[in-house]
């Protein structure tokens, strides 16, 4: 039997190939999204940060420096988070004016109306006073043919009628407002997912983030100060200092 001679390039065996290289490029990879993504993440971590008392006390103090309306209403919202409220928007008979239910209960409007109070403003009479001559003009949605003064300040959308009546209104476009046209002290109003109206005021960010536009609001779990400003779809920015009242404007 004679030999077969093979022509050609001698045959090579297959090389297999290291992986090194393509867990390098993945390795690669997940070392340069979390460079980029450190600041998205630390912020995250510091809007979840407990707020302590001594940072609200420092904030409060910062404010206090300049004298100013809007300051004071953001200090005395700021105050506010020191207090143990339990969520409540049951119907109470309250005194008038100045009437309050219960100090350890509390809603969105609630917070609003006890921060106005720290300034001796009381929306409670000066709602009261305006729907008594122009029950109207406000929102006709409780059912109601008068005036009640147990509960009609305690009402998102009543607040927001007698603050534009009487406060400056800020336009919105496109349903939204830019942070900077807040001030402190402003109050806001956003709608909520499933259609209610929730109502806060907007306060300075603690620490080194004062000069961010933060909100104290109790949602449901007492007045708590957060980064939440843009967080639901506004529908209204007020700002109210209790010089304008029906009182003005009957004489």
């Amino acid at each position: 039997m004679h030999t077969i001679e093979y022509i050609g390039p001698r045959p090579r065996k297959p090389v297999r190939k290291s992986r090194g290289g393509g867990w390098l490029m993945v390795l690669l990879v997940v070392i340069g999204v979390g460079i980029a993504s450190r600041p998205l993440i630390n912020k995250a971590l510091a809007d979840r940060a407990p707020v302590t008392e001594p940072t609200v006390d420092e904030t409060v103090s910062w404010l206090e420096q300049n004298n100013g309306f809007g300051n004071r209403l953001a200090a005395a919202a700021l105050n506010r988070t020191h207090e143990a409220i339990t969520y409540d928007n049951a119907y109470y008979n309250i005194s008038y004016p100045m009437g309050d239910i219960p100090a350890d209960k509390g809603t969105c409007t609630d917070l609003v109306i006890r921060s106005y109070r720290a300034l001796n403003i009381d929306l409670q009479q000066l709602v009261h006073e305006d729907m008594q001559v122009n029950f109207r003009l406000y929102p006709q949605l409780w059912g109601a043919n008068q005036p009640d003064a147990n509960i009609d300040h305690r009402r998102v959308p009543n607040l927001q009628r007698f603050f534009a009546r009487y406060g400056e209104e800020a336009s919105l476009k496109d349903n939204q407002i830019a942070s900077e046209s807040c001030h402190y002290g402003d109050v806001i109003v956003w709608r909520l997912p499933h259609g209610d109206t929730h109502a806060g005021i907007v306060v300075p960010g603690p620490g080194n983030r004062k000069h961010e536009k933060w909100i104290v609001h109790n949602i449901g779990s007492g007045p708590q100060w957060e980064n939440k400003l843009i967080e639901y779809q506004i529908v209204g920015l007020y700002r109210y200092s209790g010089m304008n009242t029906v009182a003005h404007y009957t004489r």
